[in-house]
């Protein structure tokens, strides 16, 4: 496939999924999508999915995983990624009680152990990002500036949240030069320009996505993820004007 290929991160389309899981696979498919990045199968094992991926002619992108899944069953989720063709794990967000300084020390050699077990696996592990990350350290770092600069590059890379990073104030073509060579997975979102700074569609909010679209060779981004936390449309509404914005600046997806 020429170009980087988009997914759509099923957490958008999570009340849909509860409803009808393959339903809103074969829409995902009918709208353009190339690929999917899960967060969860439904009720379907590994092996079915595989299946109505290649039915449907979608990609696993990536699959977003909770780290208490990740400490207690690695093995089974690193089978279901191969199963599936997914060539990334990602550790999706931590609890508020899990969000101390104390933890954050905890937590990096955790993330360094189940990267480490990945790689061997020739899965790649992320660490996706929302806003709490970018509050400071007694040591005047970010906590997820500590989380990429105390892992090891090999074992853990990013994946940016470019609405997260952009609502507290942050650039993130500044993080994805700066980590260059470690942002495989890219969330495109967009954020309203009003004080209430809402999820929005692609291309109508107020976050620059032309500027990290431009990144994308040169950061060796594998997939741009799309994904809309909450949506006021309906989310199908939300994602094909998501997808119809990307279209419009991304012509192979045509």
């Amino acid at each position: 496939m020429k170009g980087i290929p988009v997914a759509i991160q099923m957490f958008t389309l999570r009340d849909e999924s509860e409803k009808d899981f393959v339903a809103t696979l074969k829409k995902v498919a009918e709208l353009g999508f190339d690929g999917v990045e899960f967060a969860g199968f439904g009720n379907l094992t590994a092996s079915e999915v595989k299946s109505l991926l290649d039915e449907y002619q979608l990609q696993a992108a990536s699959s977003h995983v909770p780290l208490e899944q990740l400490k207690a069953n690695l093995p089974n989720v690193i089978e279901e990624q191969k199963i599936i063709g997914s060539n990334y794990i990602v550790c999706p967000y931590l609890l508020p009680e899990q969000r101390a300084e104390k933890d954050y020390k905890e937590l990096i050699p955790l993330l360094n152990q189940i990267g480490e077990a990945c790689y061997r696996e020739g899965i790649t592990f992320c660490y996706h990002n929302h806003d709490f990350e970018l509050e400071k350290l007694s040591d005047g770092r970010t906590a997820l500036q500590a989380i990429l600069n105390d892992t090891n590059p090999d074992f853990v890379k990013a994946e940016f949240d470019i609405y997260w990073l952009t609502k507290v104030g942050q650039q993130p073509v500044e993080w994805m030069n700066e980590y260059q060579n470690r942002t495989p997975l890219v969330h495109l979102k967009d954020m309203t320009l009003d004080e209430e700074k809402f999820f929005a569609e692609l291309g109508t909010g107020g976050v620059d996505l032309d500027a990290v679209l431009q990144l994308g060779e040169k950061n060796e981004v594998k997939w741009w993820v799309v994904e809309q936390d909450m949506t006021k449309r309906t989310p199908f509404e939300s994602i094909e004007i998501s997808i119809q914005y990307l279209k419009s600046k991304l012509p192979y997806l045509v």
